[in-house]
């Protein structure tokens, strides 16, 4: 965990390193903004001493802006791609995908002629679908479909900082507090198994991104990196049957996730 809020905070610090090469032209945060763009990334989650899956996720966001010193944005992500399952034997290319949905306000502090801070709060829902159901593993282990439900609160900062000539950075670090999970388990696809749905309550979010913009006549570009990263603590425990027969308790482990990419966008 230290290394990725090492990464998140060094985006931040990347970009405010730059303030020395700034001119006097002030950053001019439009009041009405849209922002359509792809992005790329490699994703891990990771059971501790359980599981793990890994691959490449590609993904399209959007979003609106509305700045007037104060700021409301509403974003929109999805992204799907093809994972490895390695425990209990391996499958390859099984189909994930991911939506997520967020509303954030917060204020426009214009502290110098180049530099503009926003604090911003919100709220999200991260939806993740994992299907490895009629998959079978190298060892004969039985696949099934699997959901995540997050909501979460987000706390965070963003720094845009004049370069001039129609430049400027973007970074962004930010804090997601867990609120609430569900973990849908359906075990049905696995002959004489039944489904459980775990509630989680513990765990938290970092994000971080930093982006180059190129003010253009017409639309506005950008492009640059970003890193996400969850840490969920294990959830409730659900009874487990076999053919309707009690069998014990069932729970989702502790799980971390990961995801470091790249992204571009237009804005107008």
């Amino acid at each position: 965990m230290k290394k990725i809020l090492a990464l998140v905070i060094c985006f931040v610090f990347m970009g405010v390193g730059s303030i020395s090469a700034q001119t006097e032209t002030s950053v001019l945060l439009k009041k009405h903004t849209f922002e359509l763009g792809p992005e790329i990334s490699y994703r891990k989650y990771k059971e501790p001493d359980v599981m793990s899956e890994k691959g490449i996720m590609y993904g399209l966001v959007g979003s609106y802006t509305y700045h007037n010193k104060l700021m409301l944005k509403a974003e929109g992500r999805g992204s799907w791609g093809k994972v490895d399952y390695s425990n209990s034997g391996e499958i390859n290319n099984i189909d994930d995908y991911m939506l997520e949905f967020r509303g954030l306000g917060g204020y426009d502090l214009l502290t110098s002629k180049t530099v503009t801070i926003t604090p911003y709060t919100g709220i999200g829902y991260r939806y993740l679908n994992d299907d490895m159901a009629g998959k079978i593993s190298s060892t004969g282990a039985w696949g099934y479909e699997r959901e995540s439900n997050y909501i979460y609160s987000a706390l965070g900062m963003m720094f845009v900082i004049d370069l001039g000539n129609n430049w400027s950075t973007v970074e962004t670090i930010e804090y997601d507090l867990f609120l609430w999970g569900k973990q849908k388990s359906h075990l049905s696809d696995v002959p004489g198994y039944n489904d459980l749905s775990n509630r989680q309550k513990k765990g938290y979010g970092l994000r971080g991104s930093l982006t180059l913009q190129k003010k253009g006549k017409i639309v506005d570009v950008e492009v640059g990196p970003f890193i996400r990263y969850w840490n969920i603590k294990k959830s409730e425990t659900e009874i487990q049957t076999y053919y309707g027969i009690p069998i014990g308790y069932a729970l989702e482990p502790k799980n971390k996730t990961t995801e470091i990419g790249i992204m571009g966008a237009i804005k107008f």
